[in-house]
């Protein structure tokens, strides 16, 4: 599995969501709405969810083990920071 494309939007406003991203994986598969969070212990990422009946959050999609999920991780992340480097383009 190679993550061909990962597409970053900086969200502006206070709070500790600082990004939403979309990854594209073997040119083939997109996982949308996957969350960068600021955390106690520095940032991360939450995979897209949805409430479920009992009011729970339930991933949509999700890595299946932890080194795929590092690996994920890994890449959004030095995209996030990246993106935080370019200026802000002007509407």
């Amino acid at each position: 599995m190679k993550i061909t494309d990962v597409r970053v939007r900086k969200i502006t406003r206070e709070g500790k969501m600082k990004a939403i991203v979309s990854i594209t994986i073997d040119d083939e598969f997109v996982v949308h709405d996957i969350k960068v969070i600021e955390g106690e212990k520095g940032l991360f990422i939450a995979m897209p969810s949805k409430k479920a009946t009992d009011g729970e959050y339930r991933d949509i999609a999700h890595p299946i083990n932890q080194a795929t999920r590092e690996s994920i991780q890994n890449i959004i992340l030095d995209r996030y920071e990246q993106a935080l480097a370019e200026p802000e383009e002007l509407a």
